[in-house]
C-alpha cells in the first residue's frame, strides 16, 4: 500500500519541485537581464554594432580586447579612441565601406552611428597652430 502511494505521490512531488525551480530560474534570469540592460543600453552579441557602425566582432569601442588587438597592429586613432580603420571622423569613406557591408547582409542602410562632442573634429586645427 505504501508502495502504491509513493508511486502516485513521487511524480507529483517531482513536478512541483520542477515548477518551483523553473519559477526561480525565470525570476533570476529576468533580474539578471534587467541588470545588464540598465548597466548598458547597448546590445552586444548581435552581428552589427548600431552604436558604432561596424560589425560587433570588430568593434574596438565595445571590446577592450579588440581595441588592444588594433593598437598592437598600429591601427589606432589616439585622438578619437578607435582604430584608424574605423574612425569615421578622420576617414568618412570608412563609414561608407562599413555601411555597404550592412546593406549587403540586410538589404537596407544601417542605423546611423551615435556621435558625441568628443567625436567632432576639425582637420584644420594644425593650420591654426602655424598662424
Amino acid at each position: 500500500m505504501i508502495q502504491k502511494l509513493m508511486t502516485r505521490v513521487a511524480p507529483a512531488i517531482v513536478l512541483v519541485a520542477g515548477l518551483i525551480g523553473c519559477g526561480q530560474s525565470a525570476e533570476n534570469t529576468a533580474s539578471t537581464t534587467a541588470t545588464v540592460a540598465s548597466d548598458d543600453a547597448h546590445v552586444h552579441g548581435e552581428w552589427w554594432c548600431d552604436e558604432h557602425g561596424v560589425p560587433e566582432e570588430i568593434c574596438a569601442q565595445c571590446s577592450t580586447e579588440v581595441a588592444a588587438d588594433f593598437k598592437a597592429k598600429g591601427d589606432w586613432c589616439e585622438e578619437h579612441g578607435r582604430p584608424d580603420s574605423q574612425c569615421f571622423i578622420c576617414n568618412p569613406d570608412k563609414e561608407v565601406e562599413f555601411a555597404a557591408l550592412y546593406e549587403a547582409k540586410f538589404g537596407s542602410q544601417p542605423p546611423k552611428p551615435q556621435t558625441s562632442e568628443h567625436d567632432k573634429h576639425d582637420h584644420d586645427h594644425d593650420d591654426e597652430s602655424e598662424s
